[in-house]
């Protein structure tokens, strides 16, 4: 699949190559990058919102250009670790996708493959398109196959496991997104949410019950509230606080002693 990097240094360095010109570097040596198919563009864009949306991953670019030493530019499909500052991001980053459809330059992606590891990415998640979709699993360590019904885990990196599918199925990379991006909210998914909706809910009714009984007391006591006393009946939002003014319009003689 692989083929010898080339060891004479080429007459480029990544400082030369500006953002947007169809090239990445190798060793100083041109890669010319062609544009994406449907399929392909469409997958990668899947894959940017499963990575991205991990409640560990602070940024992701699609694209994105790294050089860890100047005759070296590297842009994976999708990548974790994008710098915010201009420019191309310094080093490698911990976790990259590249998407493999047909026609595929295989001795390029090798090249690519080679180029990552050695500055420091960790792993490299090569998704396949074309025929039985599978994702290659590139480390340094080696090179192991992941197929559909399987999940792929990024220690350190990524909080949750990855089911094969979300990179390359949307409705299943939407269910990952949405559930990565309720963990960003706190909460650990769909049922949890619901189950605070409902407690909101109990709570939010006990308060309205409270607020009530305490106006009608005042009002049988025939206590007249200020402005200011009726917006502070409204607002509050702590039940033993209503139940203790609620005992105080019952038994004192005047609407002042209530909130006293």
């Amino acid at each position: 699949m692989s083929r010898s990097i080339p060891h004479s240094r080429g007459p480029f360095h990544a400082d030369q190559v500006r953002p947007g010109d169809p090239y990445e570097l190798s060793n100083g040596h041109p890669v010319r990058c062609s544009p994406a198919g449907g399929r392909h563009s469409g997958a990668n864009a899947d894959g940017a919102s499963v990575i991205g949306s991990d409640p560990d991953v602070e940024s992701v670019g699609v694209d994105a250009g790294f050089s860890p030493e100047p005759g070296t530019l590297r842009a994976p499909d999708v990548a974790v670790g994008v710098s915010s500052e201009p420019g191309w991001s310094p080093g490698a980053p911990p976790l990259a996708l590249e998407y493999a459809d047909r026609g595929q330059d295989e001795d390029d992606l090798a090249d690519k493959i080679h180029d990552l590891l050695e500055a420091g990415t960790r792993w490299i998640w090569v998704v396949r398109l074309d025929g039985p979709r599978r994702v290659e699993v590139h480390t340094p360590d080696g090179v192991r196959l992941v197929h559909p019904g399987d999940e792929l885990t990024a220690p350190g990196v990524l909080r949750n496991p990855v089911p094969v599918e979300a990179l390359f199925n949307r409705k299943a990379a939407e269910r990952v997104t949405f559930r990565n991006l309720l963990q960003r909210q706190g909460y650990d998914d769909l049922d949890a949410v619901r189950t605070e909706g409902r407690q909101l809910g109990a709570r939010e009714g006990e308060l309205k019950t409270l607020r009530s009984t305490l106006l009608e007391a005042c009002e049988a006591k025939g206590f007249a509230l200020t402005d200011d006393q009726m917006e502070l009946v409204r607002s509050c939002e702590d039940p033993d606080r209503l139940k203790a003014w609620f005992r105080h319009a019952i038994r004192v003689a005047s609407v002042d002693e209530v909130f006293d």
